[in-house]
């Protein structure tokens, strides 16, 4: 009696055993489960594993999460779109007035109104995706602690979302080009490759913020501050022409500064600057990489203190 009781125990744990390996779809057919785990979710061993093919994987998500951001900009407002025009259009009616009328600020011979606009452009893009991105993990804390996906996505989607703005605003620079008889040259060409290397630069510093900000919440309070001193480092008030020759290998240790000299040679027809443009890409790419390293290694945490 003990042999034939034992014997169904047996029998009834190996039939459960199969039982956890098997479950019914909703046509109420077997499918059988793996023994092994496809997939495996674990923080990586090493804080120099980039794993820039998980990336790639996901860049569906990138495009859904930048769609969402685009719609939710303009959500319930008035003029939608038109805030990327408002914004470069009134500050450049600002400088116009106090540093090209009343202060006389030179403009190295072009009209101080697309003087300053053509440098309120690039500036706009990259300061608004520095902003959005270096804010993007907290605001999407629901998400990251449910799913897993690369959390570098969050933040390259808010630079992104920011090329439409950036599109929208160039328009408004042609028209003024136009106005004031200033024709387009070859030299736009060269424009994407400029864009390119803005958004490269934002995705490094707003990277980096973003993940400076899970774990230090006041990042986001000191973020616009710094953003606004960055404006005043970089020639778009003034032209590079203005600062003295011993001082400017200072402000080429701004990334932006090169940038913006050579997006008005692109818009003006001006001979580009290919010592300072070369240096800011240098300087451009050792940002993205040193945010991308760090972002990785303080990733792990993300989900336990945001």
């Amino acid at each position: 009696m003990n042999l034939v009781s034992t014997q169904s125990q047996q029998d009834s744990k190996n039939k459960a055993a199969k039982n956890e390996n098997e479950l019914l779809n909703s046509s109420g057919n077997q499918i059988l489960l793996p023994e092994k785990p496809v997939v495996v979710i674990e923080p990586s061993k090493s804080w120099v594993a980039l794993n820039l093919r998980d990336l790639w994987q996901y860049r569906d998500l990138l495009y859904i999460l930048t769609m969402r951001d685009i719609k939710v900009r303009y959500k319930q407002t008035l003029l939608g779109a038109a805030w990327a025009i408002i914004q470069p259009l009134f500050t450049m009616l600002i400088f116009t007035l106090f540093f090209g009328k009343l202060a006389g600020m030179p403009s190295d011979g072009i009209p101080y109104p697309i003087f300053a606009y053509a440098g309120l452009l690039p500036w706009t893009f990259f300061s608004n995706a520095v902003t959005n991105s270096g804010n993007s993990l907290v605001g999407n804390s629901n998400l990251i602690t449910k799913i897993y996906f690369p959390r570098m996505i969050i933040p390259m989607a808010s630079v992104a979302s920011g090329l439409l703005d950036f599109v929208i605003a160039f328009g408004l620079l042609v028209v003024l080009m136009f106005y004031y008889g200033v024709g387009l040259s070859i030299n736009l060409l060269i424009l994407p490759v400029l864009l390119v290397l803005t958004s490269l630069l934002a995705i490094g510093v707003g990277m980096w913020m973003s993940a400076l900000n899970v774990k230090y919440r006041d990042v986001r309070y000191a973020l616009p501050f710094l953003v606004q001193l960055g404006m005043f480092a970089s020639p778009i008030i003034y032209p590079l022409s203005l600062v003295p020759e011993k001082w400017r290998w200072l402000i080429a240790l701004n990334p932006l500064a090169g940038q913006i000299e050579a997006y008005r040679s692109a818009f003006f027809g001006k001979p580009f600057d290919w010592l300072s443009l070369g240096v800011s890409a240098v300087l451009t790419f050792a940002v993205l990489i040193y945010s991308a390293y760090n972002f990785r290694r303080m990733e792990k945490s993300f989900a336990d203190i945001i």
